[in-house]
């Protein structure tokens, strides 16, 4: 049975020991539709200049991935992929990770004073996890997400 500290979560690399295990992670059921899978998100960021891909562990063992960088044509951080694998999930895990992303954001030497978020309007459970970690909505973008900021103070 899975019993770990929620408390100890940490951003690692995804490197040439985890990328498989990484691609292998999946949502729940009724969340796959919104988003790519990890394998795409980890191949399309070798091509993507300034954006990192991290693998999210509680303790030793890996329950998510996500995305993030400085997009080059707004100039802001953006969370591009956030994901809790399914066995791992409303246990606080996403909650805690997304404020170590926020966190990675804040200590790089390049952040701007933004983090943007996208994510589809009907995913209820994204919007109150990037709303409780402080991401304010902004509207629906041209290509039908709806967009969210996080302000540094």
């Amino acid at each position: 049975m899975y019993r770990r500290n929620p408390n100890i979560i940490t951003l690692k690399a995804v490197d040439k020991r985890n990328w498989e295990e990484c691609a292998e992670l999946e949502p729940s059921p009724e969340q796959q539709r919104f988003m790519v899978s990890n394998l795409y998100s980890i191949a399309e960021c070798q091509f993507l200049d300034g954006f990192v891909s991290k693998a999210i562990y509680n303790d030793d063992v890996l329950i998510g991935f996500t995305m993030f960088g400085k997009d080059p044509d707004d100039g802001n951080y953006w969370v591009y992929r956030f994901m809790i694998d399914e066995r791992f999930q409303g246990r606080g895990h996403g909650y805690n990770a997304i404020l170590l992303v926020i966190d990675e954001i804040r200590k790089a030497s390049d952040r701007t004073d933004i983090i943007m978020i996208g994510y589809k309007p009907d995913n209820e459970l994204a919007r109150k996890l990037y709303e409780k970690a402080g991401f304010r909505e902004e509207g629906i973008s041209p290509w039908g997400e709806m967009l969210a900021k996080y302000r540094f103070a």
